[in-house]
């Protein structure tokens, strides 16, 4: 199984569109870590973030665009005047003029434009706040892998924890059947006068002791998968077994992922593109030292109806207006504005390139230490299924002794606790070192590129 996480949304997309995971009794790997990526919550949340960021990168949000606004407006007024002429004479008849009254003159007044803004040039600001944009967005993705990552090598650790425990479970069961054997043994050897009662009673307390690990065991083993189930999103109840078989990634593997492991390392190349995100953050601000040019357009409809007062007509008045412009402005000094920016932003991008060498020195020592943790619990697997071996010829043999009563119950009691250590010790050794290795390959950057 391998899945390539360079670009993890995508991924992710296409887990979440092809539905649900099932498995039946047992759950294999692959299942394991497709159910954590279409279900997890901290993946998902990641997947969620990066898109945020994805969205924020297009041309929709880089003001690149123009922008178009229309308007529109409608007033409406109702008047009644008079108008008197105090002293004036009507020239027809000698009286004099008598009041003029307008009663409910209605007044009404339309318009609507379309506005166009477009910003020509901005000191080059647009440019790189855009391809800052695009950064942020593959930061994002580097995030996502990374949470990817950490969830992968959590899983692992409660699905290994499982088999680790119901392989010793299978032990215990073996245990707790010769303890058995042994108090039916012991009991025909009493009753035909070939041994104490106390034989009986050794066999019988073993018996108990084995009872209980085995009891101690399945608990542990239930509470472990109700752990693995969290991680999956799925019904903590679900009863499912896990598949025990370990297969280790060649050395010749494991020496070209060294090589490359400063290329792939998630942690070094999140450090590279914050680097590249404040080197235009940098660039952003030196863009206001230059001037910025804009285009404005504008066509607009006004109609007026106006009513008739005391000395003219109502008339109707319709008018349309197209314009255009050009402006430029230019900041010749904003009171230290934008020096103190671009200061604070070179200041920023140093602290970033200190922090680049001390992440790289960081790496460099957790790969190293993380090879060594990985040779030396390969080495100790390799010793104890060795010493398996030898606890298994020994544990036979006495077996055989034992029946042949050549020694004691305490002595042969010995040698089985002496092979149940080894066999758990073999378990133990066995995922540890299977765990070192994906901590190695994750700090190489391959995790999501290899067979589990």
């Amino acid at each position: 199984m391998k899945y390539r996480y360079r670009y993890p949304i995508s991924v992710l997309l296409f887990f979440i569109l092809v539905g649900h995971t099932t498995y039946s009794q047992q759950l294999t790997k692959e299942q394991a870590v497709r159910l954590t990526l279409e279900n997890n919550f901290g993946i998902l949340i990641a997947a969620n973030t990066a898109t945020v960021a994805k969205n924020n990168q297009k041309l929709l949000n880089s003001g690149y665009l123009p922008s178009l606004t229309a308007n529109t407006g409608a007033n409406y007024q109702r008047t009644s005047s008079t108008t008197s002429f105090p002293g004036a004479i009507n020239p027809d008849t000698g009286a004099p003029r008598s009041d003029i009254e307008i009663n409910e003159a209605e007044t009404q007044r339309y318009n609507a434009s379309l506005n166009l803004n477009y910003t020509l040039f901005d000191g080059l600001g647009r440019f790189y706040n855009y391809k800052r944009l695009k950064e942020q967005f593959n930061l994002s993705e580097l995030q996502a892998r990374e949470t990817i990552e950490n969830t992968i090598v959590q899983l692992f650790s409660v699905y290994y924890e499982i088999a680790r425990l119901t392989e010793n479970e299978q032990i215990l069961k073996e245990t707790l059947q010769i303890s058995k054997e042994r108090v039916t043994r012991s009991t025909y050897q009493f009753e035909y006068g070939q041994t104490t009662k106390l034989s009986i009673l050794n066999a019988q307390v073993d018996v108990a002791n084995d009872s209980i690990n085995l009891l101690t065991i399945r608990q542990q083993l239930s509470n472990t998968k109700r752990d693995l189930n969290v991680i999956m999103d799925d019904a903590l109840e679900k009863q499912f077994t896990v598949d025990t078989i370990i297969n280790f990634i060649p050395r010749i593997a494991i020496d070209q992922y060294l090589e490359k492991s400063e290329e792939n390392n998630v942690t070094l190349l999140q450090n590279e593109s914050t680097i590249r995100i404040s080197d235009y953050d940098l660039k952003v601000s030196k863009s206001g030292y230059l001037p910025t040019i804009g285009l404005t357009g504008s066509y607009g409809w006004n109609e007026n109806r106006n009513p008739p007062s005391a000395f003219f007509p109502g008339n109707v008045a319709d008018t349309y207006t197209l314009s255009g412009g050009v402006s430029l402005s230019w900041d010749l000094f904003d009171g230290g504005g934008t020096q103190t920016r671009v200061k604070n932003a070179k200041i920023a991008l140093d602290n970033q390139e200190l922090a680049k060498k001390q992440v790289e020195r960081q790496v460099k020592r957790d790969i190293a230490n993380a090879l060594g943790n990985y040779e030396n619990r390969l080495k100790i697997y390799e010793i104890q299924q060795q010493n398996v071996l030898t606890n298994l010829n020994n544990f036979d043999r006495s077996k055989e002794r034992f029946k042949l009563g050549q020694i004691t119950s305490i002595e042969f009691r010995q040698a089985q606790i002496n092979l149940i250590q080894a066999q758990t010790n073999k378990t133990l050794a066995k995922y540890e070192a299977k765990l070192s290795e994906l901590q190695l390959l994750q700090l190489t950057g391959q995790l999501l590129n290899v067979d589990f």
